[in-house]
């Protein structure tokens, strides 16, 4: 009976938590795939020292979010 009440009064803490958490994964994907654009068009422009290194970024940012 404890726990049941428990649960209820700390569901409001656990679902702003599982939101912010949701708004960082998704800013996280969404940067992260800005920089693999990014660094494919740099990459296309001739510029290679500076477009891989924004893909890698780009690339593990968004592995980061997805996993």
């Amino acid at each position: 009976m404890l726990d049941l009440i428990w649960a209820i009064l700390t569901f409001p803490f656990r679902a702003i938590g599982w939101v912010v958490g949701l708004c960082g994964r998704m800013v996280g994907l969404a940067i992260g795939f800005a920089l693999m654009v990014l660094g494919v068009a740099v990459c296309a422009n001739g510029w290679l020292p500076v477009g891989i290194p924004l893909f890698a970024i780009g690339l593990l940012l968004t592995l980061r979010a997805l996993g």
